[in-house]
């Protein structure tokens, strides 16, 4: 269960354990409008470009939520801005905005390159560069991160109903995932990018409606910044240097690569609409992104023992019924369709990437829709047993971001910024990004508490410029 805060005769903040079964109902009635949604637009889809791609129909103000929605999720609700805000202070929580607005400045540029493309996955951007061998790879790794992202979705489905039920975290998390695995197995992207940008308007509502009651509830500035240790006001607060940088880094080679944001900005109308949907992108990240930090590092001047991950949903039980109801069920909805966009994007792998092309050759078009929605389900599976092997939300989303953005991004940056990338550059890159973050994360036990980031993404940007470089000069040697 989760503690709702009380004040004592002398006016100081104590504990008590307590739920709050009144806010489930905001969560239910958005949770069946979701799922009255979801059945709606399934009944659109005829055929799998429909099902993957929503028919590549998606206008602006669509296409800019469900880019916000699939990005924030559980990522910041219960890691990511909320976790770093609770554990480690509010600079370090604001400091996780940045790489992210970076990421997506540069995706503005190249994203009219990416809907040319029209592939389905990027590990199918990568064969055109280095061949068969590294499409097989490359989903393989989307596989890994993607079940890893869906994991603490499914977790933090699990959070909401411990705050509004009392029900453990455990079945929760059970309850989360069958929900997850449902919506995205019935209508793909079709139905998945309409419910992003309604839970994105509800999100961006909720959240700066709460933050002037939660600053109010805490006590005001003062008295938060004196509940806190003296090390959470600091520039990189209880972190060191290379720490924050571990932090820093996988959000940022996540996002250049990853194959849901290419998904959906592959689905749009038009060029025009991809570059202004970026845009509306980066004004939701502002507003978000801050706002989930604020009211996190008020709550942890109030909630002294809770997991990290739990920081915003607590705070709801002492915002005012309506603003915590409303707060609570935008925080689902984001929850529920990141996790239902990662299942069907890695589902999209295994189907195309490896059943179609080695073991499906002549499926037809409604044998590999249904085989996605298969995979679907079972992807769903392996997520629910991962979350049980990490001890925080924060740390299986390092793991998974710097598992793709080690893995894939400098790999998929050289086809698409690098003309002299090569086979062999591409393909070693991809292969030191995944070994070296197994070895940090697994082998060696993360040493020194520095997340596997600072390693990876070095190593695995030098492999591809030296083997790429090297292997040219022979080439050239040899004509």
């Amino acid at each position: 269960m989760i503690r709702r805060v009380t004040t004592n005769k002398k006016g100081a903040l104590t504990l008590s354990i307590e739920s709050d079964v009144s806010l489930l109902w905001y969560v239910v009635g958005y949770g069946i409008l979701m799922v009255m949604l979801g059945i709606y637009y399934s009944k659109k889809i005829s055929k799998s470009e429909d099902y993957i791609l929503a028919g590549r129909s998606l206008g602006t103000l669509v296409l800019s939520g469900t880019l916000l929605a699939t990005w924030v999720g559980s990522g910041s609700i219960t890691g990511g801005q909320t976790s770093m805000a609770y554990s480690f202070g509010l600079i370090p929580a604001f400091l996780l905005t940045f790489p992210v607005i970076a990421g997506i400045i540069l995706l503005y540029f190249i994203a009219p390159k990416i809907r040319n493309l029209g592939k389905y996955t990027v590990s199918s951007i990568l064969e055109e560069k280095y061949g068969p061998s590294a499409r097989l790879l490359a989903s393989i790794i989307i596989i890994l991160a993607y079940i890893g992202i869906v994991s603490y979705q499914i977790q933090g489905v699990g959070f909401i109903l411990n705050v509004t039920t009392g029900l453990s975290v455990e079945w929760g998390v059970i309850i989360g995932g069958v929900l997850i695995i449902f919506l995205a197995t019935i209508g793909g992207l079709r139905s998945v990018a309409p419910t992003d940008a309604l839970s994105s308007g509800f999100m961006v509502l909720g959240l700066l409606i709460a933050l002037p009651f939660m600053i109010t509830i805490a006590g005001g500035w003062d008295e938060i910044t004196s509940n806190v240790p003296a090390s959470h006001l600091t520039a990189t607060g209880s972190l060191s240097t290379i720490q924050l940088l571990g932090y820093l880094l996988p959000p940022l080679f996540l996002i250049l690569s990853d194959q849901n944001m290419y998904q959906r900005l592959a689905a749009s109308k038009e060029n025009r609409t991809t570059k202004k949907a970026n845009i509306g992108w980066i004004a939701g990240i502002l507003i978000v992104t801050p706002v989930i930090s604020l009211i996190a590092f008020a709550a942890s001047s109030m909630f002294h023992d809770i997991d990290p991950g739990m920081a915003l949903m607590a705070s709801t039980l002492v915002l005012p019924n309506v603003v915590g109801g409303i707060l609570l069920a935008a925080a689902t909805a984001f929850i529920i369709t990141t996790g239902n966009s990662y299942l069907l994007s890695g589902a999209t792998n295994v189907t195309y990437d490896i059943v179609h092309k080695y073991f499906m050759k002549n499926a037809t078009d409604k044998q590999l829709m249904n085989t996605t929605k298969i995979f679907v389900i079972a992807m769903g599976v392996l997520a629910y047993i991962l979350i049980n092997y990490f001890p925080t939300i924060l740390d299986v989303q390092m793991y998974a971001y710097t598992v793709y953005g080690a893995g894939l991004t400098p790999a998929v940056l050289g086809v698409l910024l690098w003309k002299r990338v090569n086979k062999a550059g591409g393909f070693s890159s991809m292969i030191a990004g995944v070994v070296t973050t197994l070895l940090w994360e697994i082998v060696l036990g993360k040493p020194f508490d520095i997340n596997s980031s600072v390693i990876a993404v070095p190593v695995a940007i030098l492999v591809l410029i030296f083997v790429t470089l090297a292997t040219a000069k022979r080439q050239v040697n040899t004509t």
